[in-house]
């Protein structure tokens, strides 16, 4: 980590989620971070344009367009800017373009705060240690679900439809609370 962004903990937030972002946005200010937030890609990028913040955690999709450009617009404005994607969506390809964007980490959402801020504190070429209680497969099925639903404005038949499952059963593994 260059010695400017260890002086400065400057961190701009981008997620178009609301509540996720507020949320997210007091546990690292209560980590020492100064926080700005941004909900999508013009934004932050206007932001990031004014601020050059030295730290980063940039959802994937955005409802105006892909947090890869902001990370690239960061690199711009910034080369030792340390961003982290989080995305619900995550596959080989996407981590593969965060990392070649620029990214430092790509983290599946939802991401704990400690994993995000160890991410972003990582040194250079340093991998961050496993989690001390990862999700259970069946809460990562649990928690994708319920991110389509909620993607799909709570539409059991075309979250049924997208997730490619019965919508009888989508709405028995709905009304269960989530599993540990």
């Amino acid at each position: 980590m260059t010695d400017a962004a260890a002086d400065e903990r400057t961190l701009l937030l981008v997620d178009d989620d609301a509540a996720f972002r507020q949320r997210l946005a007091v546990m690292l200010e209560r980590r020492g971070f100064q926080v700005t937030a941004a909900e999508g890609v013009a934004a932050a990028c206007k932001l990031a344009a004014q601020l050059r913040p030295a730290y980063a955690v940039v959802d994937m999709r955005l409802e105006d367009g892909n947090g890869l450009d902001v990370v690239a617009e960061l690199r711009q404005v910034r080369e030792d800017v340390r961003a982290v994607i989080l995305t619900g969506y995550g596959n080989l390809a996407t981590a593969v373009a965060a990392v070649k964007t620029g990214a430092v980490d790509y983290l599946a959402k939802p991401a704990e705060p400690e994993d995000i801020i160890r991410a972003l504190l990582a040194e250079e070429g340093e991998r961050p240690e496993p989690p001390e209680e990862p999700m259970s497969a069946d809460r990562v099925r649990w928690e994708h679900i319920q991110r389509v639903y909620e993607l799909c404005g709570r539409n059991v038949s075309e979250t049924a439809r997208r997730l490619k499952m019965h919508r009888r059963t989508l709405q028995r593994i709905l009304a269960k609370r989530s599993p540990k």
